[in-house]
């Protein structure tokens, strides 16, 4: 798809498609009118990446467009980036332009940031890396006041810290995450404060203990640990899950039990499958489970897990992809009602939109 356009005058006009789709598109099954949360039109985005683009000794990022992908599109700014990448784009260009060593083969530059100002900039080069570039950089991240990544073919160098901090705060709490390079975070921090207040609305009167599945650095745990009992949280990711208890520490959330497994896996598990030395120390049979909480990949839920989510009383479920929700809420249907929805514009300007359901058991 060709790159957008980011004009704010029409973005209502945009969002308005978007939910006139979402709203047809579900409407066979019986969707309750959706609660909308709308983005920033501008600065919005915390991750970003960009090709870099070298012309004698001037620097440029760029991106391409998929209908001409060998011709790059230079980029001066780029309106969507929060506002601590939009403010360094600019400064960290033009010092990497005046620095021999940290200019030479530069192929790529990805940028993370958080609501609280931190940004972490990896540098990716097409040569390798030696201690005349760990100098280098090692100055810029001063002079610039960020965290700087070093990467290569094989070569990965960390001046301080692969990670940054982000803390806001959420219903009267200041919570903290640590969010790793390379690993997921949401990307619109504004939204994703939204979508834990939305999910925290629904659990708030469910009551009992908490399935969460594919809690990645525990996004949603640390939002909704405190209304139910316990929460069982499951993430494949080892980064993830090293985060997440980091992130529980740090919260002083102290009624979550974190297991390394898949979700195939766990379904398995609680469905008297083989043992799991994972489960070790788990014991499935004290849970009083009144929900189960998922936010799964683009691709959805898997049959064994859509089996499992048959048996819980409330689904509460966060999709970045409408069409395998939809498969997903036409496989539940004979069991779950939708009682609520609601539909978050993390990206706008493009045909993406996050959603969310809670559903009942009859």
């Amino acid at each position: 798809m060709p790159l957008p356009t980011f004009d704010p005058a029409s973005y209502e006009a945009q969002l308005a498609d978007k939910i006139a789709h979402y709203k047809a598109d579900f409407a066979h099954l019986n969707l309750p009118e959706p609660a909308v949360f709308r983005s920033e039109p501008l600065h919005y985005r915390l991750r970003a990446e960009f090709r870099i683009w070298h012309t004698g000794a001037q620097l440029d990022y760029a991106m391409f467009d998929s209908a001409d992908p060998k011709v790059p599109v230079l980029i001066d700014s780029f309106p969507p980036a929060g506002p601590a990448i939009h403010a360094l784009m600019p400064r960290l260009r033009s010092a990497l332009a005046s620095n021999e060593c940290l200019r030479r083969r530069l192929f790529q530059i990805e940028f993370l940031s958080t609501l609280s100002g931190e940004v972490l900039v990896s540098l990716v080069y097409h040569r390798p890396l030696e201690a005349d570039w760990e100098a280098a950089a090692r100055a810029l991240a001063a002079e610039l006041g960020i965290q700087i990544i070093g990467r290569s073919r094989k070569q990965k160098i960390v001046l301080e810290r692969d990670w940054v901090i982000e803390e806001f705060e959420f219903e009267g709490r200041s919570l903290r995450y640590q969010q790793f390079e390379g690993s997921f975070t949401q990307p619109n921090g504004q939204v994703n404060r939204q979508m834990l207040g939305w999910a925290a609305n629904q659990a708030r009167n469910l009551g009992g203990d908490l399935l969460e599945l594919y809690c990645g650095n525990g996004n949603f745990t640390m939002a909704l640990a405190p209304l139910f009992n316990r929460v069982l949280a499951t993430e494949l990711s080892k980064t993830s899950v090293h985060a997440a208890h980091y992130n529980l520490e740090a919260n002083q959330v102290g009624n979550v039990t974190m297991v390394r497994m898949a979700s195939e896996e766990l379904s398995d598990a609680m469905a008297g499958g083989r043992e799991y030395r994972r489960m070790k120390g788990v014991d499935l049979a004290s849970y009083q489970f009144s929900t189960i909480f998922v936010d799964p990949p683009r691709s959805g839920l898997d049959p064994a897990t859509l089996a499992l989510a048959r048996g819980f009383r409330h689904i509460l479920y966060i999709s970045c992809n409408p069409q395998t929700l939809k498969a997903n809420l036409e496989a539940l249907q004979d069991t779950h009602d939708i009682v609520a929805s609601a539909a978050f514009d993390q990206f706008p300007y493009t045909h993406h939109l996050e959603c969310g359901v809670l559903l009942r058991q009859r």
